[in-house]
């Protein structure tokens, strides 16, 4: 892990650069939580070789677990990667709340269950309320009470349409040295190169593109990797797509980002439940099942176009080795 040194003489820990897998949760039919087929998904990211995994973001469908579920699936996680030869990879845990003090609870307890930061998106359902100063003072407070670092989550299809820009981003990781990079799901490649270059943080700081649709063009930016949610589908082509930008094979990443590109688009009109189903008919674990109102995706949806698209990189990705 890289680190910096705040003004303070304690050093907060900046994530390390690479490739972040924003885990699904699976689930039975009676929408308990399906250990078994978390476990296999977990298992595979390790072996993929990826630099973290995130639990409970969006794709783990944070919002529809409580506080016991999350921990037990968060220490699976730990368990995993010890398992598979891979203790120090990094867990980042999801830890943004509607109000301030779940916030920090969750972070607590993110903590306590083998996290080492935690993701935090702003609280959205008192729209009107969440002006700026507001905004900032929650992740400043957020970040002081954390028991861990925290990066902030900006994606406004999620949040209301509260988009966090550059000037917010930029001013709290200057003034609070717990705020330590940032997930940029807004696809706003501007904002990223902003973030990633401005000389007021004054420290490393992680500015991860939020999509495999901008991966190259994030690393191209300055980013500090990815996490996207379609490397749950292609760990090991995710992988490999760092290694050519850092090998300077950019020709090549080209290509590979052309097909990253059409197959995300076929992920995201497909949803959390799509991307499940497709872990199903292309891997055969798990199902396309989401907790209500989300509902279940058919493996029917995968045909024609979608399923050349998703194919041609399944097939990309099985030729990998494992790491």
């Amino acid at each position: 892990m890289s680190g910096h040194q705040p003004s303070s003489t304690m050093a907060t820990p900046c994530p390390p650069r690479g490739i972040y897998v924003p885990a699904v949760a699976f689930f039975n039919e009676d929408e308990t939580l399906d250990f078994d087929a978390i476990k296999v998904h977990l298992t595979r990211m390790a072996k993929a070789g990826v630099d973290g995994l995130v639990i409970q973001g969006s794709n783990g469908e944070a919002m529809h677990l409580d506080h016991a579920e999350r921990q037990e699936v968060l220490r699976l996680a730990r368990t995993v990667l010890q398992e598979h030869g891979k203790p120090g990879a990094v867990i980042v845990a999801g830890g943004g709340a509607q109000s301030t003090r779940e916030s920090i609870r969750l972070c607590k307890e993110a903590k306590e269950a083998g996290a080492d930061y935690a993701l935090v998106l702003s609280p959205s359902y008192w729209v009107g309320a969440m002006q700026k100063p507001t905004i900032y003072k929650f992740f400043d407070d957020v970040a002081t009470a954390s028991p861990m670092p925290i990066l902030l989550y900006n994606f406004p299809g999620v949040t209301s349409g509260i988009d966090l820009d550059s000037d917010m981003i930029i001013n709290l990781a200057a003034a609070n040295p717990k705020v330590v990079g940032c997930k940029l799901t807004c696809g706003n490649m501007g904002k990223l190169q902003r973030v990633a270059h401005d000389a007021r943080i004054g420290r490393p700081f992680a500015a991860f593109a939020g999509k495999t649709d901008f991966l190259l063009h994030g690393l191209v930016g300055g980013s500090h990797g990815v996490i996207a949610a379609a490397a749950n589908m292609f760990p090991k082509a995710h992988v490999h797509m760092l290694r050519l930008y850092d090998e300077g094979r950019l020709k090549e990443a080209q290509g590979l980002q052309t097909r990253f590109s059409r197959a995300d688009w076929a992920l995201v009109q497909l949803g959390v439940a799509g991307l499940k189903a497709a872990l199903d008919k292309y891997y055969g674990y798990g199902a396309g099942r989401s907790r209500r109102p989300l509902g279940f995706v058919e493996g029917t949806k995968f045909e024609g176009d979608t399923d050349a698209v998703l194919r041609n990189l399944v097939d990309f990705e099985n030729s990998l080795p494992d790491i």
